[in-house]
């Protein structure tokens, strides 16, 4: 079995809902949840945005492979009202957003997808839940534990437990 962690986000419509969704098909398409991170609220990173976004961060355990975990996740991110910019304009509000942080260990550098999340160290709303989860977990590409990379991040955005 191949251990993943996912990064799931949501900033419209009801975003706790838009979770809990995202999770329950995240068990039925990809593998099971063994873990997960409580939910934090959190400033839009990259852009202006009118509301919050919900981040909760899950430990996957599937026998998918990355391409094949990411074909499932852009599926389930659609059927739950994900429509992408198909001419990558930058970041905008949307119902889900399931992000690839790692896969194993592994380090993959393709044009569709790259593993660990480059954003990872960059992103409080990204680092938080993950700590939670393994705070002594080693990125393996920068040999660094999650606590190390956190505390020289510098996102300065608010990010807290939420508390619905």
């Amino acid at each position: 079995m191949n251990v993943v962690y996912l990064l799931l986000g949501s900033n419209l419509h009801d975003r706790s809902a838009s979770l809990q969704r995202s999770r329950t098909e995240i068990c039925a398409r990809i593998g099971d949840i063994t873990r997960e991170s409580s939910i934090y609220e959190s400033e839009p990173w990259g852009f202006q945005a009118d509301h919050l976004f919900l981040n909760q961060v899950v430990r996957v355990e599937t026998g998918l492979n990355p391409f094949q975990l990411l074909k499932e996740i852009l599926k389930i991110e659609a059927d739950l009202g994900r429509n992408r910019d198909v001419h990558g304009n930058g970041y905008t509000s949307r119902p889900i957003d399931i992000d690839i942080l790692f896969f194993n260990d592994e380090i993959i550098s393709h044009s569709s997808l790259t593993i660990p999340h480059p954003g990872i160290p960059d992103r409080m709303f990204t680092l938080l839940p993950l700590s939670e989860l393994d705070r002594t977990m080693i990125h393996p590409g920068f040999h660094k534990s999650i606590g190390e990379i956190m505390s020289e991040c510098q996102d300065q955005l608010s990010v807290y437990p939420y508390h619905p």
